[in-house]
C-alpha cells in the first residue's frame, strides 16, 4: 500500500492506497480530516519520490493544523530497500511529519502507526478545546458519546494478514 490514509473527523478511515482512480473524491475527504499517514513502500523508490506529491496535496485541501505522519511499509523486506531510513527521516523533520517503519506483512508497527497518530490528533483537539475553554466557547469535554481509547490491549496479539 502507498499513497495516502485519512482520518476523518467522524472516526472514518479512508485508503486510497495511491490509485489514480481516486485522485479525483480524495480532495473531498481531505477536508475534513484530522490526520493522514502519507505512505510508502521502502522497497520501491518511486514511491517515496511520491509522498511530495500526496503531502503537496494534503496540504492543499485538508486543514492547516492536520496531523500528518510519514510511514515506511514493508520493513520486513530488508534485503530488497531501496529507500533509506534516514533519508525518510530527514523529509520527515524538513516537513514536520511524525515518522514510522512498518511491516503490513508481519504487522510490525502498524498499531503504533495508528496509536501514535491517534495519540497526536487527540492531543492537538484537547489543546484546541482548552483554548475554547480559556476564551469562554466550550466546556471542555468532548462531545457527548464521543470515547478516545488509544491503550494497547495487553496480552491480546492479533494475527494480521496482508492482501
Amino acid at each position: 500500500m502507498t499513497g495516502a490514509v485519512t482520518v476523518t473527523g467522524q472516526g472514518q478511515i479512508w485508503d486510497t492506497a495511491g490509485q489514480e482512480r481516486f485522485r479525483a473524491i480524495t480532495s473531498a475527504y481531505y477536508k475534513g480530516a484530522v490526520g493522514a499517514l502519507v505512505v510508502y513502500d521502502i522497497s520501491r523508490q518511486p514511491t517515496f519520490e511520491n509522498v511530495e506529491v500526496w503531502l503537496k496535496e494534503l496540504r492543499e485541501h485538508s486543514q492547516p493544523d492536520i496531523v500528518v505522519m510519514l510511514v515506511g511499509n514493508k520493513s520486513d523486506q530488508r534485503n530488497r530497500r531501496k529507500v533509506a531510513t534516514e533519508d525518510a527521516l530527514a523529509f520527515a523533520e524538513k516537513h514536520g511529519l511524525a515518522f514510522l517503519e512498518t511491516s503490513a506483512l508481519d504487522g510490525t508497527g502498524v498499531d503504533d502507526a495508528f496509536r501514535n497518530i491517534l495519540s497526536e490528533i487527540y492531543q492537538k483537539m484537547s489543546r484546541r478545546q482548552n483554548l475554547l475553554v480559556a476564551e469562554g466557547g466550550g466546556s471542555g469535554a468532548l462531545p457527548k458519546g464521543q470515547t478516545v481509547n488509544i491503550g494497547a490491549q495487553a496480552g491480546k496479539k492479533k494475527k494480521i494478514q496482508c492482501c
